[in-house]
């Protein structure tokens, strides 16, 4: 299979023949699943699902997430004619990976997603398939974490976020994007003991029990430092990364609702992803692009590579380490 076969090759997300495999499609056309994948609602045979969840009624700034799934995907048709770069695996041909679509939930009904999302997560994990969402706000990881904590107990969580999502919030009803992981470690699902925030740059009065390197640690102390500290804080736990792309500066990623400056060049955090190979990932996502305020789409590439990079660490700790 080569660039050629580009001629032959349409519309792989309905027409591709096995789970495995690069994609010779043209970028430009054909139906955009995530990385050319199949859309397929059947899990048998399946190590990681790609779910998309359009939600964004969670925001206290500017909306637009519930387009970062269809605009990730898009964007994602770029990737698949190549392995992974700077990965000694290729998860593309290694592992049996598919679009699972978007959740299905009632707009009208806010109260109810939180259960609804929770209950396709937990379907999903009970068949013994990882999976990497594409949001949507940053509320979307809340019930995520709790399908999963109810399979791997607290769990361990690496988060790039510009804010620490830890305002004190104990009205468990309100749904709330800047308050879903001290909700997370008020309910058991996370161990902060254990876990890392990377990319800070707002205020947070109480961090319960977190380690945070804000932005310009980072930038101090270089890539090699913060893959070690992250390491070292996750161990050998079950870890989930959750990736706010407002971690990125805006000069990278513009389209997202609660922009801050100063934040991580791309090349800072493709370095420490790829650095965090060998970690128990066993799931992540990535939230809160917003198309409406991402005229050139890079905000919605650099959420498309922050999502094979997922993959890529999803594959390396099941499959090589």
């Amino acid at each position: 299979m080569a660039l050629e076969d580009a001629k032959n090759e349409i519309d792989l997300a309905f027409t591709r023949k096995g789970l495995t495999g690069l994609a010779f499609e043209n970028a430009f056309g054909g139906a955009t699943s995530f990385l050319r994948r199949s859309y397929r609602k059947d899990l048998t045979g399946v190590d990681l699902a790609i779910l998309g969840v359009a939600f964004d009624q969670a925001v206290t700034h500017r909306t637009g997430t519930r387009f970062g799934p269809r605009a990730i995907r898009e964007a994602s048709t770029l990737l698949p004619f190549d392995p992974p770069y700077g990965w000694t695996t290729n998860p593309l041909e290694e592992m049996a990976i598919v679009d699972y679509g978007d959740l299905a939930f009632d707009y009208a009904k806010v109260a109810d997603f939180p259960a609804t999302l929770t209950a396709q997560i937990a379907t999903i994990l009970a068949q013994d398939v990882g999976t990497i969402t594409l949001g949507g706000d940053h509320y979307i990881t809340l019930p995520i974490l709790k399908a999963y904590a109810e399979k791997f107990g607290p769990l361990s969580v690496i988060q790039f976020d510009a804010h620490s999502d830890l305002w004190k919030d104990d009205d468990y009803s309100r749904i709330d994007h800047g308050t879903m992981m001290y909700k997370a470690v008020k309910l058991g699902y996370v161990a902060p003991k254990r876990s890392l925030q990377i990319g800070i740059r707002t205020q947070c009065d109480d961090y319960l029990g977190f380690h945070y390197l804000d932005a310009r640690t980072v930038h101090q102390k270089g890539i090699d430092f913060v893959v070690a500290e992250a390491k070292a804080r996750v161990g050998d736990h079950a870890t989930y990364i959750t990736f706010d792309i407002d971690a990125l500066d805006p000069a990278f990623a513009p389209g997202t609702g609660t922009p801050v400056w100063g934040g991580l060049a791309s090349w800072q955090a493709a370095a420490i992803l790829r650095g965090l190979a060998g970690i128990r990932l066993v799931g992540g996502d990535i939230v809160e692009v917003s198309p409406p305020f991402d005229p050139a789409g890079t905000t919605a590439v650099a959420g498309a590579h922050v999502a094979q990079e997922l993959i890529c660490l999803y594959h390396y700790a099941k499959f090589v380490k």
